[in-house]
């Protein structure tokens, strides 16, 4: 759950901030009300105060967002964010802060050697630490503190809905648009090899369903675009999803042990949220009589998949889990030769 800062911390920052801005002779970093997600054309020949020089050298262009205009700039060189490093990184976005739960992403930890955490929900101190020359937030809690450090852009949760859309946004934000079709050709070149090595491996007719066992016992199913592997099971591979879990039209719903049956698929991915590791909820799912009753059970086609490496969204962890998906399948249909 997102906490708000004291407002005795978010004072002293700005407070801060004032007498740095104040020194600087800087000016305001062209946030206003009113507009729309999406990016501007045109650049302006300032940059921003707390731009870094290269990003000076560049100038800066205004970018439309729910909060207003914003001037960024035209080629960030120092970007912080809260929950878009993976989305950012995808396009050869230069990230120096993310979240704390950004490191054990195992798809990213190799590009985020020299990034720093900056807490969740994000902290103005820490962010300032970073000189940033551009914040992207999913969450805008400490939005006004934030947009005093540097031009911040506010991107609501759900903004894109699949990997395409995604890599365009923030290629756009980074001002490099030519990323997004470099990542897209790897990414669908990618889809289509899984697609071929599973031919004649799985029925195209089968069905695969996404569920997740939380450590309070609950269930849940996912649909293309709430993680679980969705946008890489359904979108990449192309794989159904059963009938009734395509009626309920919702990205996430819950269901009940006692209905589990009814929403079975053919095969069956379970992400397992046990941040504590007790292994508890699990192991009472695994031996209730719904369970052992389910047609995938018995047919050795359920899937139990680590959470933080499925959890994961963003372009590069999709990508990502084309080929851990593949790999699974493959081997799976071998064991059950046997």
């Amino acid at each position: 759950m997102i906490k708000r800062k004291s407002m005795f911390v978010l004072t002293s920052v700005i407070l801060l901030l004032s007498v740095v801005l104040t020194a600087c002779g800087g000016s305001s970093n062209g946030n206003n009300t009113g507009g729309s997600p999406s990016s501007g054309a045109s650049a302006s020949p300032s940059a921003s105060p707390s731009a870094s020089p290269e990003a000076a050298e560049s100038g800066t262009r205004p970018f439309e967002t729910d909060k207003g205009t914003v001037q960024i700039p035209a080629k960030p060189q120092r970007i912080v964010t809260d929950y878009y490093g993976g989305e950012l990184l995808s396009v050869g976005g230069s990230v120096v802060g993310v979240e704390p739960t950004t490191f054990d992403n195992p798809f990213l930890k190799d590009l985020l050697k020299d990034a720093k955490e900056v807490g969740a929900p994000i902290d103005p101190e820490k962010v300032l630490e970073l000189q940033p020359d551009l914040i992207v937030v999913m969450y805008d809690e400490s939005y006004e503190a934030l947009s005093k450090i540097a031009p911040t852009i506010h991107i609501p949760y759900g903004t894109a809905t699949n990997v395409e859309e995604t890599v365009k946004l923030f290629a756009d934000i980074v001002g490099a648009p030519e990323k997004a079709d470099e990542f897209m050709a790897s990414f669908n070149k990618k889809a289509e090899e899984g697609r071929e090595k599973l031919k004649g491996v799985i029925d195209p007719n089968a069905t695969f369903g996404l569920y997740e066992l939380t450590d309070k016992g609950e269930i849940w199913t996912f649909g293309d675009n709430g993680g679980r592997g969705g946008q890489a099971i359904y979108n990449a591979l192309q794989f159904k999803k059963p009938a009734s879990i395509e009626k309920l039209n919702n990205e996430i719903t819950q269901i009940s042990l006692e209905t589990l049956n009814d929403y079975a698929a053919d095969y069956m991915f379970l992400t397992v949220y046990d941040p504590e590791k007790k292994g508890e909820q699990s192991n009472k799912l695994q031996s209730s009589e719904v369970w052992k009753n389910l047609e995938p059970v018995k047919n050795n086609q359920v899937f139990i998949n680590d959470f933080d490496t499925f959890y994961r969204y963003d372009p590069i962890a999709v990508m990502g889990q084309i080929d851990l998906i593949v790999d699974m399948l493959l081997e799976r249909a071998e064991e059950n030769k046997k």
